[in-house]
């Protein structure tokens, strides 16, 4: 039973982490032409539960720190495209599909690898309403680094 909760404390500590605070991040929707003073983009590139939980809590820790003094973006390549997907062809949990959404409602932004889409055959009816198609992830986490943001990868 303690060997239970020790593994769901992470996942209920972020809920409620998440859903206390009043803070929105703010974005526009033109690619953040109204800049905040902290920029930070991720590289989500597995489909590792133990990488996702560890990805988005962390996310949601800055979210919780700056609110909305921060612009986040996770941008999903690779084998991470599947947490974006609606339906995933590797093993996604609901719950990470709940936060990305809640996530999102707060103003993270979740962009979406043209190239791997591609290769999986994916067109945009295949992603969570909350992802945004970048032509290809690399160049969009580049492109971010470029207008200041810090760039995280696990």
């Amino acid at each position: 039973m303690l060997n239970s909760f020790k593994k769901i404390l992470p996942v209920i500590l972020l809920v409620l982490a998440v859903f206390s605070t009043s803070a929105m991040a703010h974005h526009t929707e033109t690619h953040f032409e109204d800049s905040s003073p902290h920029k930070i983009v991720y590289q989500l590139n597995k489909a590792d539960t133990d990488y996702i939980d560890h990805v988005l809590f962390s996310v949601g820790a800055l979210l919780r720190k700056y609110g909305d003094d921060v612009e986040i973006v996770v941008t999903a390549i690779g084998p991470g495209l599947h947490l974006l997907g609606k339906h995933p062809g590797r093993p996604i949990k609901p719950f990470h599909k709940q936060q990305v959404s809640s996530l999102a409602a707060y103003g993270v932004k979740f962009h979406a690898c043209g190239n791997t889409m591609k290769a999986l055959g994916w067109e945009k009816k295949d992603l969570i309403d909350e992802a945004t198609i970048v032509p290809i992830g690399a160049d969009d986490i580049m492109l971010l680094q470029e207008q200041g943001f810090s760039y995280i990868s696990w």
